[in-house]
């Protein structure tokens, strides 16, 4: 097996995930699109390029029909490249990046793109009406699925997190992002977004609110209180709230931590990935950024679903002979706090490894397109501080999770 250099990383600000939103006026094939072409910076040759990976999870409507490839095509890139699009729900854009690293490290190709798109202000969540469970009765009846963000207030009900606890983790997260846009540490990756004319939209993300306080957030209402009544039309006749504890009876009464202020934005953004083999860097001088170590996924409990970033985790280190002591920065997707919380309590992580420049509950979740996002942010964040080894995870829908561990080169 050789080995899968990423060349550059690019990304989209995000923004806003609703009709006024700065960037809800551009298609999710020309967010894309953008994305991909700021990836012209590397100088290489675009026929060269042997495919475009693209993670998308509402592929329905303008992000249906392959966005992968149309965005090429829109980017106005070479017909000979190809495109192909994915759904591993929140984890799609890394696995995006993953799938094109193994391409290259594999020796079938040379040059390949991996990232993603979620347009959220056009393309809403719930807009290919399957849900997680595909709205079918048998597997409902197997695995009482319900809500992510109900998953998560077990999670903190099982694990004993208090609101105060998620609260001032979200606080964190939006301190930490405030000073890494005060001292510019997003501007190697982002490229802005512009409309068709060439006038800028957006050249920065829309998402993160600098002025809140732990105070103002613990004033938030819960968010997924008010839903476990819900008795879905299809399935075992529960209600949400019966679900839930159908399966962890140890969570009664449900502790409802999670609020809008501590769990992840819905934005609009893409990412862009360039990966190429050790032959093609070599025959062509390329200085690559960065290598991937290596990548794994891991299945956990479906209904609580959110908690595989640590095991997943656990069997990427072993994969690489590595232990948590020797990974210098995490990205730790923030769906919801509890996430982040929950992995570092498990594996050990300091605080002060995770999520430096703040995350999703700062900067928001654009699904198909946050791992690659994550890819870029970590190297950045990597060089800057001069350390040499990163981990980006995500916690995924139906109980997945996904991790890539790479060195800078």
């Amino acid at each position: 097996m050789g080995t899968a250099y990423i060349i550059d990383a690019v990304r989209t600000p995000r923004g806003k995930g609703k009709k006024d939103g700065k960037i809800a006026t551009v298609h999710p094939q020309e967010l894309l699109a953008q994305a991909l072409n700021g990836l012209k910076r590397t100088g290489v040759d675009l026929n060269d390029v042997e495919d475009v990976v693209a993670g998308c999870v509402q592929q329905t409507g303008e992000q249906g029909a392959c966005i992968g490839r149309q965005a090429a095509l829109a980017a106005g890139w070479p017909n000979v490249v190809t495109g192909v699009s994915l759904n591993r729900f929140c984890g799609s854009g890394l696995q995006a990046v993953n799938f094109a690293a193994m391409g290259v490290a594999s020796g079938m190709q040379d040059l390949a793109v991996g990232g993603g798109v979620e347009s959220m202000s056009r393309i809403p969540m719930g807009s290919d009406r399957g849900g997680i469970d595909g709205n079918n009765p048998h597997l409902i009846e197997l695995h009482p699925i319900v809500p992510q963000g109900i998953s998560a207030d077990i999670i903190a009900t099982v694990e004993k997190f208090s609101r105060d606890d998620v609260d001032r983790f979200a606080w964190e997260s939006q301190q930490n992002c405030q000073r890494a846009v005060a001292e510019g540490r997003f501007g190697k990756s982002l490229i802005p977004v512009t409309d068709l004319e060439g006038n800028v939209l957006l050249d920065k993300d829309e998402f993160p609110r600098p002025e809140t306080t732990v105070e103002g957030l613990g004033q938030l209402k819960s968010s997924f209180a008010g839903i476990m009544d819900y008795r879905p039309e299809i399935g075992d006749g529960l209600t949400l709230g019966e679900r839930a504890y159908k399966r962890y009876p140890n969570a009664k009464p449900l502790n409802h931590v999670h609020t809008p202020g501590n769990s992840s934005g819905i934005v609009d953004g893409a990412s862009a990935v360039l990966l190429a083999s050790e032959r093609y860097v070599k025959a062509h001088g390329l200085k690559p950024r960065a290598k991937i170590v290596t990548s794994a996924t891991c299945g956990s409990e479906p209904v609580i679903m959110l908690t595989a970033p640590g095991p997943t985790t656990e069997r990427a280190l072993k994969k690489a002979g590595m232990t948590v002591g020797d990974i210098d920065i995490f990205e730790i997707n923030e769906a919801f706090a509890v996430v982040p919380l929950k992995t570092m309590r498990d594996l050990g992580i300091p605080r002060e490894k995770v999520n430096v420049n703040g995350g999703a509950i700062a900067l928001g979740h654009p699904l198909g397109a946050t791992g690659g996002m994550l890819i870029g942010t970590l190297i950045d964040e990597l060089e800057r501080q001069d350390k040499t080894t990163g981990v980006v995870t995500l916690c995924i829908g139906g109980g997945m999770g996904i991790t890539t561990i790479i060195e800078r080169c």
